[in-house]
């Protein structure tokens, strides 16, 4: 096994079950907002956990049970609304998660010798829901796989529908909470109510929102949809971590004149490799979608302990010839002007234009990041220790940013791309290692911690 990425089946001693709340916990309809309600969030994201140590899969089920008392729509079901089926609604019917138990011959050491790249294998360490539709599988799905040498495995599949990172994040650490304390209240009490996202009536639609499109009233298509193409062809995952002194060496490529944050000097980067090494004809105008936390940039503020989708997308563009013959510095400006434009006003518009469901995020000639390595996903624990391991089930064409286990400064990019032009990108994203660092005003150079701002979407 240790040749090949390759990992063997799992054995299930048991049927899948459904785990429901507690208690008895509300019985209702939750409208989604406009928000969570679009059509490009209908999948779920899934968590890949390498635990040294199994927890007692017993203390697991009774702890999840008691989690789903305080977030009852996990354990509900998705519906389309009675009045207008183009939208979804949580029919809160304490229905349960599904939860899945399951053995596999290896340890974790042997997996921890292949993490670095997920495999498509690897998704048989989630249980698949046969279902007829998207609607028909369980918001929350969760398989362990217990491991040879006594580790385990947690795989989890949350609807994006109804979580966003920082949601995902927020539940799953309340679950490990519980788990270890199983007497004491959350220490987050969440806030399941959307109606603080709800559009305006009638809608005020004065504001331009390039991240998002809508179809052609000629039916006319443009001739490059670069997302179409890239799907299209087999994709192989390249993954690359930088640690704190490879972004420090970006940042000084951009001072004395600019100081900017971790996420914005390596989404720029990341970008500009990405689009280089597609080779694009340069009067092409391209796209860097990212996710932006707006909890704290809503007036007022979204409540605390808000777990669904608080973020929207922030978009950068340019064409390919301004973005790849100018400096990483003028890239970066463009990534900050995108995210200062997210204003109250900005964010209101964009509720009330997604009211009209043929809107939707503009991928044609888009690269779109999103951030999980500032969430804290990576430090969950269940009384055992925190994980080996962190990162997603499988990898595709949207990029993530990734936490490294014990390095909190490091972030491990990850995307798919074809296999063509694989090395190409890595070359790109290298060069800046090969540079060497100049003593450039350090005032300028700062860590430049976003916390929550970009939150994975």
């Amino acid at each position: 096994m240790l040749g090949s990425s390759e990992i063997s089946d799992c054995y299930y001693p048991n049927k899948p079950i459904l785990i429901c709340p507690d208690t008895p916990t509300p019985k209702h309809s939750l409208s989604l907002s406009n928000i969570d309600d679009q059509k490009f969030l209908r999948f779920s994201i899934k968590y890949l956990y390498l635990f040294k140590k199994s927890i007692n899969l017993d203390h697991l089920k009774c702890s999840l049970s008691k989690v789903l008392v305080h977030y009852y729509p996990l354990a509900g079901r998705l519906r389309t609304s009675e009045q207008d089926d183009q939208k979804l609604v949580v029919d809160c019917n304490g229905e349960g998660a599904m939860f899945a138990e399951a053995f596999m011959n290896f340890t974790a050491d042997e997996f921890l010798e292949i993490s670095r790249k997920p495999n498509k294998s690897w998704r048989k360490l989630l249980h698949k829901v046969e279902a007829h539709s998207f609607l028909d599988v369980p918001p929350l799905v969760i398989q362990v796989t217990n491991l040879r040498c006594g580790g385990m495995i947690l795989c989890t599949a949350i609807n994006h529908c109804l979580c966003d990172g920082i949601g995902t994040s927020q539940f799953l650490h309340a679950w490990a909470y519980i788990t270890t304390n199983p007497n004491s209240d959350l220490p987050i009490v969440p806030f399941d109510s959307r109606h603080v996202l709800t559009p305006r009536h009638p809608p005020l639609l004065p504001l331009n929102h390039p991240g998002f499109t809508k179809p052609a009233i000629d039916g006319c298509h443009l001739d490059l949809d670069l997302a179409k193409f890239l799907q299209s062809q087999p994709l192989v995952p390249s993954s690359l971590t930088f640690t704190q002194s490879d972004i420090l060496r970006l940042k000084r490529q951009c001072v004395p004149s600019l100081k900017c944050t971790a996420f914005e000097v390596l989404a720029s980067h990341t970008w500009r490799s990405w689009v280089m090494s597609l080779g694009l004809s340069h009067p092409i105008d391209v796209k860097l979608l990212f996710s932006v936390n707006v909890r704290k940039r809503l007036n007022p503020n979204l409540p605390p302990g808000y777990y669904g989708n608080g973020f929207v997308l922030g978009c950068a563009g340019c064409t390919v010839n301004d973005l790849v013959n100018a400096n990483l510095s003028s890239a970066v400006r463009l990534v900050q002007h995108a995210k200062s434009s997210l204003t109250d006003d900005y964010i209101q518009t964009l509720i009330d234009l997604l009211e009209d469901k043929t809107v939707k995020p503009d991928l044609h000639a888009s690269l779109v990041i999103s951030q999980w390595s500032k969430l804290g996903l990576e430090d969950l624990d269940f009384g055992e220790g925190k994980p080996l391991h962190m990162g997603p089930v499988s990898s595709d064409i949207y990029c993530l940013f990734l936490p490294v286990v014990g390095n909190s400064e490091a972030v491990r990019v990850l995307v798919s791309m074809p296999e063509s032009i694989v090395e190409k990108f890595e070359c790109y994203m290298k060069d800046s290692w090969d540079k060497p660092e100049d003593n450039h005003n350090g005032a300028s150079v700062t860590n430049g911690h976003q916390g929550e701002e970009n939150g994975h979407a």
